[in-house]
């Protein structure tokens, strides 16, 4: 267990690296103009994904979750992929990428990197995430609550990200 506490570990460091950069980014964001949606929802999001590491620690501890080494490697192979697809979009996004819904006018839709090929990359990284890091140690029950939870709020945040970038003009700012 100590390696997936490492684990999961090294995930909550790599969110808190998100929220650095998000942070310098709205900072960038707002000093061109950016207009911020959808905060009501961004405290839950937050408070969700704090959950998941939290449950994937708890439910493999005191459940007694064994690891399933076949499924155990390949769902590690999972989180890792995730974190290489969430920080492609990063990449692919540059300032404008941020952990909250901040539409700069005048900027350009993003047509590189995942983006060429779907819309919300970054929510098939979170989605990938959260089913395959509880599943590293068998917390199939954190995976499932996740899954439907970060479905509902996935809802939510799409239409809010939709919403925000078709107020724009044709042709202008991605998220």
């Amino acid at each position: 267990m100590t390696w997936y506490t490492l684990l999961v570990l090294a995930v909550a460091a790599e969110r808190l690296a998100e929220l650095v950069v998000a942070r310098r980014n709205t900072r960038w964001s707002r000093a061109r103009g950016g207009v911020e949606s959808g905060r009501g929802h961004y405290p839950a999001m937050v408070a969700l994904h704090t959950a998941l590491l939290v449950g994937c620690l708890a439910e493999a501890r005191f459940a007694e979750r064994p690891f399933p080494p076949v499924l155990g490697w390949a769902m590690a192979a999972v989180v890792l992929a995730a974190q290489g697809l969430r920080w492609w979009c990063v990449r692919a996004l540059g300032p404008r990428w941020n952990t909250r819904v901040i539409v700069v006018p005048g900027l350009p839709k993003a047509a590189g990197g995942p983006y060429r090929w779907l819309n919300h990359p970054n929510y098939v990284a979170v989605a990938a995430e959260g089913i395959a890091l509880p599943l590293v140690h068998g917390a199939w029950t954190t995976a499932l609550v996740f899954t439907a939870l970060n479905a509902a709020l996935m809802a939510v945040r799409i239409r809010c990200e939709d919403g925000a970038l078709a107020r724009l003009p044709a042709g202008e700012a991605r998220a």
